[in-house]
């Protein structure tokens, strides 16, 4: 499963940078002169909290809602993510909009920044002055929240000894591409399918986003495409709304245990491109077993909002195969 450094010319690569303030100061000997330990939820791990948590927490889920937004798109590569070049447009606006709500919360947040931490201290009587002898001025808050991402193409150096560790991150995309699906396709078995008699259509959306994801990086292995042709004989299969039960539940549940075991998946496959049809191959899929479990490796975890359109382009290699 190996794929040729000549993918990067249809690749873009993408590093967040998002700066979240802890609302953490270093906890001294001083603070606790001739004092009790105070409670966990002010000070803890040799760090003491200046703010309240709960108001920094939206940082977090903005930052997890532009990395879900990649992980739809894109494969992950060294410290960020390769997208294909069709889908920069669609990401690059969705992140200026992911972007936008950053600034929106961060001014709001700056806005009652003085009243938060008063509410702070009056949640924590009796480490008033451990607190406040913490506190740091807006401005520094300001310059440590911060949303931003850089775009960019990636090229082999000359000398071919020189990149050969580029080639070999390059080598393992179409691996990690598919233990991303193996991933997500674990997380809707766990939440949808798993021990159920009965699932809604809606169960099928995270089916359908692997599917767009997969259809736009064809190009990085060659077995993605009859995935993708796998996946749309079994979603045109499979009831467009309404309740899923009986065989078509049975179905749905071992199209999503197939897509949880990678290898399998990548068998699957090859025996298209041998010449089985897909359509057949998604009927057999009633008599696979449900595991319980499928080892994957772990990652990083969300949400984005780029809509995907159906029916897909024709699938085109690229001319890398």
């Amino acid at each position: 499963m190996n794929t040729d450094i000549t993918v990067l010319k249809h690749l873009t690569a993408i590093r967040l940078d998002v700066m979240i303030w802890s609302a953490r100061r270093k906890l001294s000997a001083a603070d606790l002169a001739n004092a009790d330990l105070p409670p966990e939820n002010v000070a803890s791990l040799g760090a003491k909290k200046v703010c309240t948590p709960e108001d920094l927490r939206v940082f977090a889920t903005l930052k997890a809602r532009a990395v879900a937004l990649l992980d739809r798109h894109g494969v992950r590569f060294l410290s960020g993510w390769m997208i294909p070049e069709t889908a920069i447009k669609a990401v690059n606006g969705a992140l200026e909009t992911v972007a936008a709500d950053f600034t929106t919360a961060k001014e709001d947040f700056l806005g009652r920044y003085d009243q938060a931490i008063r509410d702070w201290i009056g949640q924590n009587p009796g480490w008033e002055a451990l607190i406040a002898g913490s506190i740091v001025p807006a401005d520094m808050v300001r310059a440590r929240l911060g949303f931003g991402w850089q775009m960019f193409k990636i090229a082999p150096p000359r000398k071919a000894d020189a990149g050969q560790g580029l080639r070999d991150a390059v080598t393992s995309l179409g691996q990690t591409l598919f233990g991303e699906v193996a991933r997500a396709a674990d997380e809707a078995w766990q939440k949808s399918f798993a021990g159920k008699l009965e699932a809604s259509a809606k169960a099928l959306s995270p089916i359908r986003t692997l599917r767009a994801k997969l259809a736009g990086l064809t190009f990085v292995e060659p077995r993605v495409a009859p995935v993708v042709d796998l996946l749309d004989a079994a979603l045109t299969a499979l009831p467009g709304k309404g309740p899923i039960s009986g065989a078509d539940l049975v179905m749905a549940q071992g199209l999503v245990c197939l897509l949880r075991d990678p290898a399998a998946l990548v068998d699957h496959g090859q025996k298209i491109i041998d010449g089985h049809d897909p359509g057949q191959m998604v009927r057999e899929l009633v008599a696979l077993p449900s595991p319980t479990s499928v080892p994957i490796a772990d990652d990083e975890d969300m949400e984005g909002d780029i809509p995907f359109h159906d029916p897909m382009p024709a699938i085109d290699s690229l001319g890398l195969w």
